[in-house]
């Protein structure tokens, strides 16, 4: 029984990770219909640059990590600004584009930090709490105390603020939404910024837990699109569920199959997905292919 709740616990840690960059992926569709491919590399950049303000510029972990998804809210806003001329116009030039992005993200990062990676140390010091003989590292619990406020506070922001109702509105029908004098630009914008703080959030959050490197966002970034899928892709309550079921089946599928894990999680995870195609809270999504 220990073993299980160790297992839980370490696998609501990842599944917490994961659900944020389901979130920024959901976020992104729900608004534009775009599946953005360059989130994962976005995820990269973002743990690399707290990595990078924590251990050589020596500032706290708690600064590091809003430092970081500050300066990936500003890439995210890039990429948007790039891609605006072809909203509406040509969808698959939009895909490419985002694969693009994504690749010269990588180069960039081998060109500024090297291909070789680097560790990043737990910001928490203290022991590990025993809970009945459960040892749960402090850090982790960090993790998904962190992921768990900022989950809430999307929710609240799409759902109490008018910049949140606007974006919903320009993911229903955008033509409706210019019509009534929603910028839709703007509500893109918004999302794609958002959509690279979470990213940055889950990159920085995760590296003291993995080996940071220039292809550390492609499994995070796969991981977390699966959870976006299991969910219901442009779901927000289906990104959270979704990125903790998937961070719990790996956990224990590592636990019990050790080398074929990552095979067992996805045999699980198509199984689901083909009982349920639509995901667990799958819903009508924008089309704007």
């Amino acid at each position: 029984m220990q073993a299980f709740f160790q297992t839980l616990v370490s696998g609501l840690s990842f599944g917490a990770v994961y659900a944020l960059v389901a979130l920024g992926f959901s976020l992104v569709y729900r608004t534009m219909g775009l599946v953005n491919f360059a989130h994962g590399a976005v995820l990269m950049i973002g743990a690399y640059v707290g990595s990078t303000f924590y251990l050589s510029a020596k500032l706290p972990f708690a600064a590091a990590v809003p430092a970081a998804i500050v300066v990936t809210a500003v890439i995210g806003l890039l990429i948007e600004r790039v891609l605006r001329p072809l909203e509406n116009k040509d969808f698959d030039l939009m895909l490419i584009g985002t694969i693009g992005a994504g690749t010269v993200l990588e180069a960039a990062a081998i060109l500024i930090w090297s291909s070789s990676g680097r560790g990043v140390p737990s910001p928490v010091r203290t022991a590990p709490l025993d809970i009945g003989g459960v040892r749960i590292p402090s850090y982790n619990l960090i993790v998904i105390g962190v992921a768990a406020l900022v989950m809430v506070a999307l929710t609240l922001f799409l759902q109490r603020t008018k910049r949140g109702t606007a974006m919903q509105a320009v993911a229903m029908d955008h033509e409706a939404a210019t019509a009534v004098g929603i910028h839709v630009g703007r509500s893109n914008a918004i999302a794609f910024a958002i959509g690279a703080g979470l990213a940055a959030l889950a990159g920085a959050l995760v590296s003291p837990m993995l080996f940071v490197s220039p292809t550390m966002g492609d499994s995070l970034g796969i991981d977390g699109f699966a959870a976006a899928i299991l969910g219901g892709f442009g779901s927000i309550p289906g990104a959270i569920a979704g990125g903790l079921g998937i961070g719990i089946i790996s956990s224990f599928a590592a636990q019990q199959f050790q080398g074929y894990s990552d095979l067992v999680t996805f045999v699980v995870f198509a199984v689901l997905v083909m009982i349920r195609p639509t995901g667990l809270f799958g819903e009508k999504t924008v089309n704007r292919a």
